[in-house]
């Protein structure tokens, strides 16, 4: 089936050219209404993303993922191996909010929030203007010999880039390892924690790498979200649009000449400047309806809505929109299937709250010693070896942590401690115990027995565990 002559662009992303080579883009500079409410946004998104590994909440670091010791902390909340479903149903809370969004707003979580268009456009993109100047310029300076200046300014961008991409390779790693630790390797210095510091070059070559040469690469090829929409979106999505029926209307869009009558002649109001393709940083044209390397950032919004402004035509030829709403002019409605995106995220977030608060600050794990039977002491006691792991998931030391036999009357003695013990703040506490319990008082060769945590005289937690005894024959 051939792709009809209109629709080609789709055979091809707006990066490469017709050889298969990469074609750069060289994006205007952006500015208007919605450029400043972004910068606004991106202003604190970036505080946010710097700053969070280094703040505490009752002593837990704001926000931790780190992978090798299986430990998060979101929002303050330690999560250990133990609340592995509370981190799951987090990060599914996470997918159905951005799949919310995405059905009902398009792709605006990566015009607005995504770390990569936030430092990209917002960081280096910046510093790029500032040292090169505008598209025009850079352009220029692409194709300029490798004279003095264009080895001065793109050897000072350079060193700009390498620098900033090493910070955000540091806070990178804070969030990995934890702030304290990041803080603490460079305190004893580079030399004696080389595995770190070559973690560090990783990570800085990487972001150099993305932020200086792969650029909107990320977004058009690596990142799935692109992909995502398209199984995502449908008519009555609001996205950046460009509204065809007012830019085209009969006789299709034209270039402005002053004193015409552009109605009169069945002319749309678009005038083909280009202005809306040479702002779009990943280097398409709005103007062809919705595509996979549009991130919603508006910029051609902006651009448009200067050009509309200067010609004295109305602003919104290019403006957030649903299909329908350009085809048919109906408002945005909540959809079925919006609604049920919200239900779902309802459950999902009460679901985790209820669980955040019956969590309890220790987690208490008993076991029988693997391979040890039970032992037949005097006066008819029996005897079993556990093992016992006490995991302490808040930032103060617990003291006076003692055992308790709940459900039945027995003897428990800790071996290589005393009666009772201290579990290290956001540490665990390990040891072997003996439980005794006279063999009247158990029913067969398996019984379910409870075990109660204390701190001094106070519950903390409860397990249970298996005893062995002798099997009765009645």
């Amino acid at each position: 089936m051939e792709t009809p002559e209109n629709e080609t662009f789709r055979d091809s992303i707006g990066t490469i050219t017709e050889e298969g080579k990469r074609a750069w883009v060289f994006p205007k500079k952006p500015s208007g209404k919605f450029y400043e409410y972004r910068k606004y946004v991106s202003y604190f998104l970036l505080a946010f993303l710097l700053l969070s590994p280094f703040i505490k909440v009752n002593g837990n670091q704001f926000l931790m993922f780190n992978v090798v010791e299986r430990r998060f902390n979101i929002f303050g909340f330690p999560f250990w191996p133990q609340d592995f479903h509370l981190f799951v149903i987090s990060m599914l809370i996470g997918v159905i909010f951005i799949a919310l969004f995405t059905v009902a707003f398009g792709r605006i979580f990566c015009g607005w929030i995504c770390p990569q268009t936030i430092f990209m456009e917002m960081v280096f993109r910046r510093i790029e203007y500032w040292i090169e100047g505008d598209r025009n310029k850079q352009r220029k300076l692409d194709k300029q010999k490798w004279d003095a200046e264009k080895i001065r300014k793109k050897g000072l961008k350079t060193i700009i880039f390498v620098l900033i991409s090493f910070v955000i390779a540091n806070v990178f790693l804070a969030y990995l390892i934890s702030s304290d630790k990041l803080i603490q390797y460079i305190s004893e210095g580079p030399f004696n924690n080389v595995s770190t510091l070559i973690s560090l070059l990783i990570f800085t070559a990487v972001f150099y790498f993305v932020f200086a040469w792969f650029r909107e690469q990320v977004c058009i090829i690596a990142c799935p979200y692109g992909r995502l929409q398209g199984a995502l979106l449908d008519t009555k999505s609001i996205v950046v649009a460009y509204d065809h029926k007012r830019g085209e209307a009969e006789n299709g869009k034209k270039k402005f000449r002053k004193n015409e009558d552009r109605a009169a002649l069945g002319h749309g109001d678009c005038i083909d400047c280009m202005q809306c393709v040479h702002v779009c940083p990943t280097g398409i044209d709005i103007r062809n309806g919705t595509q996979l390397e549009c991130v919603n950032c508006t910029a051609c919004i902006d651009e448009c809505d200067h050009i509309m402004d200067s010609i004295n035509l109305p602003k919104g030829l290019i403006r957030y929109a649903s299909e329908e709403n350009i085809e048919n002019k109906t408002p945005f409605k909540l959809t079925p299937r919006i609604k049920g995106y919200i239900a779902v995220l309802a459950i999902l977030t009460g679901l985790l709250v209820g669980m955040l608060f019956l969590r309890n600050d220790v987690e208490a794990n008993i076991l029988r010693l693997p391979g040890q039977l039970y032992e037949h002491k005097e006066n008819n006691i029996i005897s079993n070896v556990f093992t016992y792991k006490l995991v302490n998931k808040t930032s103060k030391d617990i003291e006076d942590v003692s055992f308790k036999l709940m459900s039945h009357k027995g003897e428990l003695k800790l071996v290589s401690t005393g009666t009772d013990f201290i579990v290290p703040s956001q540490g665990m506490a390990e040891g072997t115990l003996f439980i005794e319990i006279n063999n009247s008082a158990l029913s067969g060769d398996r019984n379910k027995i409870k075990i109660g945590v204390f701190k001094g005289d106070k519950l903390i937690e409860t397990t249970t565990a298996n005893f062995l005894g002798p099997r009765s024959f009645k």
